[in-house]
């Protein structure tokens, strides 16, 4: 059956318990989203897998194989997207035809969603959830946020990090206001001095470290899967504050993933270079830990600034949001990451990025988040950097996992196939 109109749904489409629909009414012009459903027994809540269609600008030169062109070399999956998250989108795709195609009889609905935006303002979610939540309603959720790395903290020891949370975000405008003059002579109070003070103030700021507990929870994982001393030494929190801080801190991503940051993105307010503005603007982008809201991490900044010249403007403020860990789709996403990679350590982690489970948490889903890859630090730089892309033998052991997790968690426990 097909169906059209104006606004609303392009098509809707039933194939014995399978319903399709494109939502063209979206915010923008020619963004769709695209939802379907496979309908269970409703003994269990529906499950989502969620994906969003969207991705960021590639710088073209830079490639190796041009960005948007899905290009199969080298063993790999080349094009932006492919870890960001077409790739783990294809993969959901994927595991939701196998369920139809196999008739598998499921103990909840499972739910396919593909929204139009995500990485700018998180709109396709948000458009989803106001117009269409009592369509999906869904208790869980798989989406992305944590991933695969190789060799994470130690040689030969891989770490599957699955997201239970997001740090909170808030995108801040921070302005100084000064004397304008001629570029010729450099004068006092004037707005770029003043900022370049309170940018120079930042970068002063600090905080005692205080891991949220995930961060503890998926340490004392790796451990016990490295065993040893160095295995039992990351069993044991106060040792990790006390004799790793210093490692964990010199890393980029472990010290996202343990700290609130504070990080220039971007400068305004220049008008030619021999005219001083009378106002020069510094954008800022701050992630929060869980425990933290948003308004107490400006108030701790502007109490740092100390400085009545200088403004701040709240451009985008979201709070962290956390699912338990002590959860059934948690458990699922977790036992079959290890069985496909016997060679790597599973956890939770808090992701460092912003995602749209945000918005289903606040709905009360429990959104879990996994790039079903295993990736070295090269290959996760691609991610909104140049060359990225996604092994032939991620996609193949990234579908097992997902595969299983979705059967494990809706399927009738009588009825499981067990391979793709």
């Amino acid at each position: 059956m097909l169906l059209t109109s104006s606004g609303g749904a392009l098509c809707y489409c039933s194939v014995k318990k399978l319903f399709f629909l494109i939502w063209r009414d979206f915010s923008a012009p020619g963004r769709d989203s695209l939802f379907a459903k496979l309908e269970g027994t409703g003994n269990e809540g529906a499950l989502c897998l969620l994906s969003h269609i969207d991705v960021v600008p590639a710088e073209e030169a830079a490639w190796t194989h041009p960005s948007n062109s899905g290009a199969i070399r080298e063993d790999a999956i080349w094009g932006r997207g492919a870890l960001d998250m077409k790739g783990t989108g294809a993969l959901q795709l994927q595991v939701f035809r196998m369920l139809h195609r196999m008739k598998v009889p499921l103990d909840r609905d499972v739910v396919l969603i593909a929204v139009a935006d995500e990485e700018a303002q998180n709109l396709g979610i948000q458009h989803v959830i106001e117009k269409h939540w009592e369509e999906i309603n869904c208790s869980h959720a798989f989406n992305e946020g944590g991933i695969g790395i190789k060799n994470l903290l130690f040689e030969g020891q891989n770490v599957f990090t699955i997201s239970n949370g997001e740090k909170g975000v808030l995108w801040l405008r921070m302005t100084a206001s000064g004397n304008p003059g001629h570029g010729s002579t450099p004068r006092p109070m004037q707005a770029t001095d003043i900022l370049h003070e309170a940018i120079a103030r930042l970068k002063t700021y600090e905080e005692a470290f205080e891991p949220p507990k995930t961060f503890f929870r998926l340490m004392s994982l790796v451990g016990k899967h490295r065993g040893g001393f160095q295995g039992w030494l990351l069993q044991h929190p106060v040792l990790i504050r006390g004799l790793l801080k210093k490692r964990i801190l010199s890393k980029p991503l472990s010290r996202a993933g343990t700290t609130n940051t504070i990080n220039l993105t971007g400068l305004e307010g220049a008008i030619v270079p021999n005219v001083i503005p009378s106002s020069a603007s510094a954008l800022l982008d701050i992630r929060v830990l869980p425990g933290r809201s948003t308004a107490e991490m400006l108030e701790r900044i502007k109490t740092h600034i100390n400085d009545p010249r200088i403004d701040f403007e709240i451009l985008s403020a979201k709070e962290a949001a956390v699912s338990p860990v002590d959860d059934p789709a948690f458990r699922a996403l977790a036992s079959h990451s290890a069985l496909a990679r016997p060679d790597a350590a599973v956890g939770p982690v808090i992701s460092v990025g912003f995602t749209d489970s945000v918005f289903l948490r606040q709905k009360g889903v429990h959104a879990y988040g996994l790039a079903p890859f295993m990736v070295t630090d090269e290959e996760l730089m691609g991610m909104h950097g140049h060359n990225e892309r996604v092994s032939l033998e991620n996609v193949g052991v990234g579908l097992r996992i997902l595969w299983g997790a979705v059967l494990e968690l809706a399927a009738d426990p009588d009825s499981r196939p067990s391979k793709p």
